[in-house]
């Protein structure tokens, strides 16, 4: 067994980001983030992607509003920045009031500077197979996880647990384009699919990305399987994934932890696109 180490694979793309950003001339990369309300979480993760950009020399801006702020005025933040020519990215950090709908505002975002990828034209272009739009950092990150790690994607089969919009859909549509290291048979199961532990069991490549911590045990996974854990749940103290790591790592070929995985890889991946949408400006 062999745990992809999620954080030194970042690293890696990150320190390749901060070379190309120092050799830029003239302005530097903008990416912005919208937060709505006070979720503890939400001000963590901003906080994690905020130093990762100063870290690389992206320059990042916060929107802050009170969770009691109306669609009008974050569509009216929104247009600001879509109309700003520092900014090249534009975040709304999930998950919103329940009063908002994260598909209106997304839609809302220009899609050049949709760096999370859910715009329904760069959804539209990646279920496509069409170059050039923004690919959802999870989804991304768990590719570049799989090609950095050299396991073989082409002709495999691919389980997924989860259809989120997120993670599930998005990286189901990636994982089976004709992109390199793509090419996969892919599996989508969710809550209504039947008999989810005998379609676990029939995957190369099991990916975890259902939000139920230590769902995935080791009568679910076959010896030799490639399990990648998107999941990350609290529990007590512990951060824990949709993984049961210490029973099913012994017997998988590859394995990620939790923490440490995939979720650097998601930060690392939006640097990437930004950096992505401020070469798209220059041409």
């Amino acid at each position: 067994m062999k745990i992809i180490d999620g954080k030194h694979i970042a690293q890696t793309i990150e320190k390749e980001i901060a070379q190309e950003v120092a050799a830029l001339s003239g302005r530097k990369p903008g990416l912005a983030f919208v937060r709505v309300g006070d979720d503890p979480a939400s001000k963590v993760y901003i906080q994690i992607k905020k130093k990762k950009c100063a870290e690389v020399g992206i320059l990042s801006w916060d929107e802050e509003l009170p969770s009691s702020a109306s669609k009008e005025q974050v569509l009216d933040i929104l247009n600001k920045l879509n109309e700003n020519p520092l900014i090249d990215g534009i975040l709304v950090q999930l998950p919103l009031p329940s009063h908002l709908s994260a598909f209106a505002l997304m839609e809302h975002i220009l899609p050049s500077k949709d760096v999370d990828g859910f715009h329904p034209l760069n959804m539209g272009k990646l279920l496509l197979g069409e170059r050039g739009g923004h690919i959802p950092c999870t989804p991304q990150g768990v590719h570049k996880l799989l090609t950095h790690s050299s396991i073989e994607v082409a002709g495999k089969h691919v389980v997924i647990l989860g259809r989120s919009n997120i993670v599930g859909k998005p990286l189901a549509a990636l994982l089976m384009q004709k992109f390199p290291s793509c090419n996969a048979t892919v599996t989508l199961v969710h809550s209504r699919s039947c008999n989810i532990p005998k379609l676990c069991q029939e995957a190369d490549i099991l990916i975890a990305a259902i939000g139920q911590p230590r769902f995935v045990t080791k009568e679910m996974v076959r010896p030799g399987t490639v399990v990648i854990d998107v999941g990350i749940n609290k529990i007590g103290s512990s951060l824990v994934g949709d993984v049961d790591f210490d029973h099913v790592s012994p017997i998988c070929s590859h394995i990620t932890p939790v923490p440490g995985g995939v979720g650097p890889m998601t930060v690392a991946c939006l640097l990437s696109n930004t950096l992505q949408a401020y070469k798209n400006k220059q041409l």
